[in-house]
Formats: C-alpha cells, sequence, structure tokens
C-alpha cells in the first residue's frame, strides 16, 4: 500500500491520478473512472471530483492501493 501525504485539507480523485502518473491531464479522467473500475472504502468510485480525505483507501483497477495520510 502506498501512502500519499495530504498538504491540503483534501484532494481530489482526478489529482490523485495525475500525481501517479495514471493520466495525463485532467480531461483523461472522466474516461480512465469509466473504464476503470476504483474503490474508495470498499465502494465504487466514479467521480472525478471526490475530494479523498485523511484516512481514505483507494485500490485502482491495477492492484494498486493508495492510503491518504496527513503530511
Amino acid at each position: 500500500m502506498k501512502q500519499l501525504k495530504l498538504t491540503a485539507d483534501y484532494l481530489t480523485l482526478t489529482q490523485l491520478l495525475k500525481e501517479e502518473g495514471i493520466i495525463g491531464s485532467g480531461g483523461q479522467a472522466k474516461f480512465y473512472l469509466q473504464e476503470q473500475p476504483v474503490i474508495l472504502n470498499g465502494q465504487a468510485e466514479n467521480r472525478r471530483g471526490k475530494k479523498l480525505y485523511q484516512g481514505d483507501v483507494i485500490k485502482l483497477n491495477s492492484g494498486e492501493i493508495y492510503e491518504i495520510v496527513k503530511a
């Protein structure tokens, strides 16, 4: 499980995907989320603007798991 440090109050799902190099631009997030299942805290999530907070766990279709932690 990879930990992502939160430097603001929250991080959006699109920001996470961009920072990790999974997508190249914010515009690609919509299409990525339509084609690739993303699990947020055990439930499917497809909203690119979904706010992620400390303690959230995100699992991608590729098997990568991310935990949001406070910086």
